[in-house]
């Protein structure tokens, strides 16, 4: 039977999970829930088939979402980045820090998780990130991280790390182009916030 999109955008949550995982649909409450955004990690171990084939779903938009970005200006699609970052940071019970390394011309080289640290805080270190740049002759970097809390705003802590990093990144002619904050299925822009 063939569907168009726009008739499944009209379905309700519960019918789309139907359609996707069966009958293993019919306990889940919340799509939060459901594609492990408000458990993190320990959902796949709790919660068996229906959440692990969600879980892998998510998964595989996420790198959906960086073949787009890969190799193309990365501000030339600005939604499809901070989609991708609401992916892989949104509902984390950590910190995480990803930095995102571009090349010249803007286009994503390689995303990565830097650092993860514990509920409120993580260390993290310009060295190591400078020597990642480096090491893969990146022109210029978007910075990531999540607020576990709930609130996307930065912190002061995060104004001093960000200025940190771009000092230390420009020493060997790396830019810091933005740092997002990634909470509550939103990822704000420090540079939008003129904070860069």
């Amino acid at each position: 039977m063939d569907i168009r999109f726009t008739d499944l955008q009209r379905l309700p949550d519960r019918d789309l999970l139907h359609r996707v995982l069966g009958e293993g649909a019919l306990g889940i409450t919340s799509l939060a829930r459901a594609f492990g955004l408000q458990l993190g990690d320990e959902t796949v171990h709790r919660n068996g088939g229906g959440h692990h084939l969600l879980l892998c779903a998510r998964e595989l938009l996420t790198r959906a979402l960086a073949e787009t970005i890969q190799d193309k200006p990365i501000f030339g699609q600005p939604m499809a980045v901070q989609a991708f970052l609401r992916l892989k940071l949104d509902g984390l019970s950590y910190e995480s820090f990803w930095v995102l390394y571009l090349d010249a011309r803007h286009g994503l080289i390689s995303a990565e998780e830097m650092f993860r640290g514990t509920l409120t805080q993580t260390s993290v270190y310009p060295r190591e990130i400078v020597k990642r740049a480096l090491q893969l002759n990146a022109a210029a970097v978007v910075l990531a991280h999540n607020h576990p809390s709930g609130c996307n705003q930065p912190s002061r802590a995060d104004e001093a790390l960000t200025q940190a990093l771009k000092a230390s990144l420009a020493l060997v002619d790396v830019r810091v182009l933005d740092h997002f904050i990634v909470a509550n299925t939103n990822a704000s822009s420090m540079a939008a916030m003129g904070l860069m």
